[in-house]
């Protein structure tokens, strides 16, 4: 995957990540109700859990605001029910789409996720159809400039499964889910402070766009993370919007 590409594309989704700011309370609160439903309300005991309080505390949530959502998905308080669904699918010139949502309406969901493929130039596909494309990982980014051999000791030490140097000086840090913590731990310990720090689904063959089929596949990708439903969306497009 070249490495300036793959800087760019995650510095432009953060950029408009934060444009978006207004949602994010939304999906982390979801995010935290499903943990605490599936894996108990105890952060300390469900990995999943403390992710998600990460990322309400990165997003400046209040404390009785997460503590309140996890209460309501154990039953110490009256709250919405969440499942989670995942729909794949293809976006501009074949480009995989994932779509990962938590919804209490299946009916709807799926309408409008259908509905946003088709008037935007993709196609909803079938279970399975694109997630053998991705690869489930935890992933660090760091900055162009930072020190190859000193992540490289930190994180390989910490169980990280890949370190990847990208083509204009980024490196990428690979794990296993269930070491991500471990590794982010390791190395923000060691002084190194990744860019991006998640677990994700990273694409294993990038398609470029360039051109117009890279605006219309960012259009049908802001359509869709836009709806209500969706928490995520990975796909494999490596977008030159210049």
């Amino acid at each position: 995957m070249a490495g300036h590409s793959k800087w760019a594309n995650i510095q432009h989704r953060k950029g408009r990540q934060d444009e978006k700011r207004g949602k994010v309370w939304t999906r982390v609160i979801r995010e935290i109700m499903v943990a605490a439903r599936q894996g108990g309300g105890d952060a300390g005991a469900n990995p999943r859990l403390r992710l998600a309080i990460d990322k309400a505390k990165a997003a400046n949530m209040p404390a009785d605001t997460i503590k309140r959502n996890i209460d309501k998905a154990t039953g110490n308080l009256e709250g919405v029910q969440y499942e989670e669904i995942r729909y794949e699918g293809y976006g501009i010139g074949g480009a995989a789409i994932i779509v990962d949502t938590m919804t209490d309406n299946r009916v709807r969901t799926v309408a409008e996720v259908r509905h946003a493929f088709s008037k935007y130039g993709g196609n909803l596909g079938t279970e399975g159809s694109v997630a053998f494309q991705f690869k489930h990982c935890g992933q660090l980014l760091f900055a162009p400039g930072t020190s190859e051999d000193k992540v490289m000791e930190a994180a390989l030490e910490a169980g990280a499964e890949d370190v990847v140097a990208g083509e204009d000086g980024s490196i990428e840090v690979l794990s296993a889910p269930a070491d991500f913590e471990a590794v982010k731990d390791a190395l923000e310990k060691a002084g190194l402070k990744p860019e991006l720090a998640e677990v994700t689904m990273r694409a294993e063959a990038p398609i470029a766009l360039a051109g117009e089929d890279a605006q219309r596949m960012q259009k049908l990708l802001d359509v869709i993370e836009d709806l209500d439903d969706v928490q995520d969306v990975y796909h494999n497009a490596e977008l030159d919007l210049e």
